[in-house]
This record gives structure tokens, sequence and C-alpha cells, in this order.
């Protein structure tokens, strides 16, 4: 079977394990299920297949599920996108400033400002980075890996989602592509 026939048989199971909730979509299935996770890496590695990525970079937390399946799939090294605070604290996490690259988010899907931090010392220039997620509403965290990656000197090279839910908002500078539209799961 070639890679669009198995993405093909991967997004009608993504759309059988989708559910609607009063809070929003749960996409919880998604990951218990073996045949979805070992599809996953190949499907979405696919949408930008052309591009030859060096580092997957990828938010917390589904962004550590599905970064690592698609580096594997890519031959390429994975970077984590963690959430922050202004103040220096990143939970457990206490990191010098100066090694890391922080960014925030233009408002998101709940008008939320988050902070993201990348460590300094895994995105060099020279790399060439794909970021991964699994829902884009507003596109904001994408936007903000983008700005992160080229604070980096490294290449940003597109994204790549299971889910675009933006509404047709157009972001061409992302070269956003996803294997499901939002209009497409019922």
């Amino acid at each position: 079977m070639d890679v669009r026939t198995e993405a093909g048989t991967l997004v009608a199971r993504l759309r059988t394990l989708f559910t609607w909730r009063d809070d929003g979509a749960d996409i919880a299935a998604w990951w218990a299920h073996a045949d979805v996770l070992s599809g996953l890496g190949a499907a979405l590695a696919h949408l930008h297949a052309h591009t030859r990525p060096s580092v997957v970079i990828a938010p917390e937390a589904s962004g550590f599920i599905i970064g690592p399946l698609v580096a594997l799939e890519a031959n390429a090294g994975f970077v984590e996108m963690r959430k922050g605070r202004a103040d220096g604290d990143f939970g457990d996490r206490i990191l010098v400033q100066d090694r890391v690259l922080t960014r925030s988010t233009p408002p998101d899907f709940a008008n939320r400002t988050l902070d993201w931090v990348v460590q300094r010392r895994v995105l060099r220039p020279g790399h060439r980075v794909l970021f991964v997620d699994d829902w884009v509403e507003t596109a904001a965290t994408a936007q903000t890996a983008r700005r992160i990656v080229e604070d980096s000197g490294a290449t940003w090279i597109g994204a790549a989602v299971i889910v675009d839910a933006t509404s047709g908002q157009a972001h061409p500078d992302l070269r956003l592509r996803a294997l499901l539209r939002r209009r497409e799961l019922s």
C-alpha cells in the first residue's frame, strides 16, 4: 500500500474515532489505538515530504506524542516546545533565560496569550524545521514556533497538523498542511 492510500485509511479512522463534547473536540481516542499511532508519523511527514526536515518541533502536550513519530519517519531530530511563564518559571524546569528561546503567542482560540520556550542548544542555524501539532484553531502556536525558529537562525519549512480548524484563514507564511479540516469532522 502506498502512503496516499494509507493516509486515506488513517483519515477515515481518525474521523471514526473523533467525538464532539460539550466543551469541544475530544481526540483522546486517537492516542488509544495503535493503528492510528502507527500511521500518524508517515501521514504527517508525507504532507511535507519534499522539504526534507532535519528537525521536527512540536508543542506540549499532544505534540510530544506525534512529534517524535513524524521525526522518526522523516529521519529527523525532535525538539520540544514547552509552555513557560514570563517570570522564567517553567514548572519543574527552571531554565536560565540566555539558554532558551522564548516567545509569546498572539491570543489563541480561548483569547489567552501563552509563553513558549525552546532550548537554544537543540535548535541551531542550518536546521530545516517542520512544525507538527494535532489541532490548529488560530495558528497562534504555529506562528510563535516560526518566530522561535527564525530567532534560532534555523529555517522554517512548514507546518503539518492533523486538523486545520482555521476556518480558511490565510497563513501562507506557515505553509500549513493538514490531514483533515474541521468541517470534515461530524
